[in-house]
């Protein structure tokens, strides 16, 4: 999935960041973009097709011996949201969601795979739970810190631009009796970055503030 969004990404470069968790992904373009004259039925349907073309394009890369069942199909919607604050509440609805829902999964799998409750039994014991109570069945009946989850599951992926160094084969100009070899060059680029931190707080948009543009 990440590395579906990056491609989405580096194709529609007017994308500042992104955010995923599980199989959704969320896309931020530039306040001031002119894409396709800002006509929201192309955003919608580059973004989702472009996607689903690099699913199946990148498949074999992560699945290389499970052959893929189906065609997948991705759905999408563009919202615009009014000012900076309304983005930023967004996205930190996602991220707490992210948050909920893999706590949840936790518990529940290792109620499954660990204490040999059916499905319709481990749902039934974390009917009425909260977040403090599926930390206590993790912790004492599996001795699971739930805080020592990794970062992936627990914040999800955020996607930002960031310059990296690549280093590629390339053909240069080169002294006569060197002619036809390639060399190792190296060239700075910026590439989507996946990160797995925080975005509720303040932190990480002070260290972006490229993503913002101010607010009108």
């Amino acid at each position: 999935m990440t590395k579906c969004a990056q491609t989405v990404m580096e194709e529609l470069e007017d994308i500042v960041m992104a955010y995923g968790q599980s199989d959704e992904y969320s896309f931020v373009f530039r306040r001031k973009s002119n894409w396709f004259k800002r006509r929201a039925s192309k955003f919608m349907t580059h973004v989702a097709s472009q996607f689903a073309s690099s699913y199946v394009f990148y498949w074999r890369d992560f699945f290389e011996d499970q052959p893929l069942q189906y065609p997948p199909g991705f759905d999408g919607r563009v919202i615009v949201y009014p000012n900076n604050q309304t983005l930023k509440d967004y996205l930190s609805w996602r991220q707490a969601d992210c948050h909920i829902n893999n706590l949840y999964n936790t518990a529940f799998w290792a109620l499954i795979q660990q204490s040999g409750l059916t499905p319709v039994q481990a749902q039934a014991r974390l009917q009425g739970t909260l977040a403090a109570d599926k930390h206590e069945i993790l912790f004492s009946e599996f001795n699971i810190n739930y805080n020592n989850e990794p970062l992936m599951y627990r914040k999800g992926t955020v996607l930002t631009w960031q310059k990296v160094d690549e280093v590629t084969m390339k053909e240069v100009k080169l002294p006569t009796e060197m002619e036809g070899q390639k060399m190792k060059v190296s060239r700075v680029r910026s590439r989507p970055t996946a990160l797995h931190c925080d975005i509720i707080g303040d932190a990480f948009w002070k260290e972006h503030p490229e993503i913002l543009e101010e607010d009108s």
